[in-house]
């Protein structure tokens, strides 16, 4: 601190015997200026001793001892006729230095829990939250647009019933939060929205402005029928595109309910370890690629030995024809190809006759449109699911929120503090 000159050092022993330090500090001048007139004053009242607590240094205890002077105010017309002299790092009153109320908030920011934080430094959770708010604050602004936007949802916590005081009416709190991510460029964590509905994605995007939402050109999104009928209404402009990743994963959820229901049927009970199609149930939703040739070829046939049905295999190939016509935009395959890979899963789907893979055609066909802008752009939505689980692991960590600002505070803040500039001090 540069207002501040060392005294003397003391080393000293607490009662429970462990050594430390003990600092003695005070201010150079001789003279302060009254805070009030701002006149200068040598005259000195009395003297003063607090004990600041400042940042550890080194592995023994660090106490401080500050000789503060009263001094009396030199302006016959002052109000105020004495004032005790301070310095930025130790305002008036205050127990604890700046420098460590920074080092605390820089803790919280980078990814610990204020009681932690408080615990380490001997400071209290109010204390510590202020300073980290502030900090939060400075740091974080208005998100700038992105190019690509990601929208999902994550679960806030358990269902709350709130009362209302002026209708005497009972209201359950939101339990998900829609996330919006910039995709495109360093902005992360741009926002939330309480609720995972239409209205809480339209509202959210109005809030922006139009200018704002003029230079969003792509939305990456789950298969959520809520958030495609938002953005289409809110950003009428943009490109949707459906994560592939969700695509994917309802075609192995179809495997799966066709496998499950096989066994019933076949069997009359739930699988079991003696069942083949139970022993490969992992190898049946893992990509063909990914199989060696020995293990393909011994699930392919214990399938075809104990499975009569063929429904299973018939399941599985539907899903690797799935994964085929999305590899077209790794692939970066020409419109024909794409064609031909949609015709041919289509056609595998609706000619089994399994009721599930027909479902999964007609999800497919309903989502085509954004399916189809995935293949031709690329864009996913892996991203937003990496923030999903920096917010996940926010949550954690603090034990749960009770208030919906300090959440949403310290979720951005961690999910975008890597892209930013924050001070050292």
């Amino acid at each position: 601190m540069p207002e501040i000159a060392v005294v003397k050092v003391e080393r000293v022993t607490d009662d429970g015997g462990q050594p430390g330090r003990l600092v003695h500090i005070e201010r150079p001048e001789e003279w302060a200026a009254c805070p009030e007139c701002g006149v200068i004053s040598t005259r000195v009242r009395q003297r003063r001793t607090t004990r600041p607590r400042d940042l550890p240094y080194g592995p023994e205890p660090l106490g401080v001892r500050w000789h503060k002077r009263q001094f009396a105010c030199a302006e016959t017309l002052c109000a105020r006729k004495a004032f005790t002299e301070s310095v930025t790092e130790i305002p008036p009153r205050a127990r604890v230095t700046g420098r460590l109320c920074r080092a605390a908030a820089r803790q919280v920011a980078s990814g610990r829990s204020v009681a932690a934080v408080g615990r380490e430094y001997e400071m209290g959770w109010p204390l510590v939250h202020r300073h980290f708010a502030a900090h939060a604050d400075a740091v974080l602004a208005e998100p700038e647009p992105p190019r690509v936007l990601g929208i999902d949802e994550t679960r806030r916590g358990k269902p709350k019933w709130i009362k209302d005081e002026v209708s005497g009416k009972w209201t359950r709190t939101e339990r998900f939060e829609t996330n919006f991510v910039d995709l495109s460029g360093p902005g992360g964590l741009l926002g939330q929205a309480a609720g995972r509905t239409g209205k809480a994605v339209i509202d959210w995007l109005n809030e922006r402005g139009a200018r704002w939402k003029s230079q969003v050109r792509v939305v990456a999104i789950d298969p959520a029928t809520c958030y495609r009928t938002a953005i289409k209404q809110a950003l009428p402009h943009a490109v949707i595109v459906v994560d592939h990743f969700h695509l994917v994963a309802l075609a192995g959820k179809a495997l799966t309910t066709v496998r499950q229901r096989v066994t019933r049927e076949e069997r009359g009970r739930r699988g079991r370890t003696t069942d083949p199609e139970w022993a490969n149930r992992r190898r049946l939703l893992r990509g063909r690629e990914r199989l060696s040739e020995r293990t393909f070829t011994r699930m392919w046939n214990d399938l075809i030995d104990h499975e009569p049905t063929g429904q299973i295999l018939t399941a599985w190939i539907a899903k690797e024809e799935l994964r085929a016509l999305l590899a077209c935009a790794r692939e970066q395959a020409p419109r024909s190809v794409i064609s031909q890979r949609l015709f041919r899963f289509s056609c595998w789907c609706i000619d089994s006759g399994i009721p599930e893979l027909i479902t999964l055609a007609e999800t497919i066909d309903a989502w085509w449109p954004e399916t189809l802008a995935f293949i031709t752009t690329g864009v996913t939505n892996a991203r937003t699911e990496g923030t999903n689980r920096l917010i996940k692991d926010t949550s954690r960590v603090a034990f749960g929120f009770r208030n919906l600002t300090n959440q949403r505070r310290r979720v951005r803040l961690h999910c975008t503090h890597q892209t930013i500039n924050v001070p050292a001090a």
